[in-house]
């Protein structure tokens, strides 16, 4: 298992549990990401039952920062239901990445699959 990928599937594990319940579709969403970087539901497994501190985040590049802030927004509408909580951790994984925390508060409100793309440069241009 890649470090990367691990540390970001931790940080997702850590994201469905903000709000006391991790749900089907949350699971569902972390094991369909580690299948497609190639991980085994049981290393997956494993890790939903003690997933990684959630450490320093500055090696990673600003794509990967951007793909792990767009993974916690995936995560956090899966279930269709935004908790208080799921944003206040979106808004510290955001601060440990490098951006401002309002991020959250402009992806959020900005939230649209197919408006990603265009929403990165905004990222970049406005929150990091």
């Amino acid at each position: 298992m890649d470090i990367v990928t691990k540390k970001q599937l931790s940080i997702l594990i850590h994201l469905a549990e903000a709000d006391k319940h991790f749900a089907k579709a949350e699971r569902e969403m972390i094991f369909r990401l580690a299948k497609i970087r190639n991980f085994s539901e049981e290393e997956v497994n494993a890790l939903i039952r003690k997933p990684e501190p959630i450490d320093t985040l500055d090696a990673l590049s600003n794509d990967q920062k951007l793909n792990y802030l767009y993974d916690c927004l995936d995560l956090i509408h899966v279930d269709n239901k935004v908790f208080e909580s799921e944003l206040t951790f979106c808004k510290s994984i955001a601060a440990k990445l490098g951006f401002k925390k309002n991020v959250i508060d402009f992806l959020v409100d900005n939230f649209d699959k197919k408006l990603i793309e265009d929403t990165k440069k905004a990222v970049f241009d406005n929150y990091l």
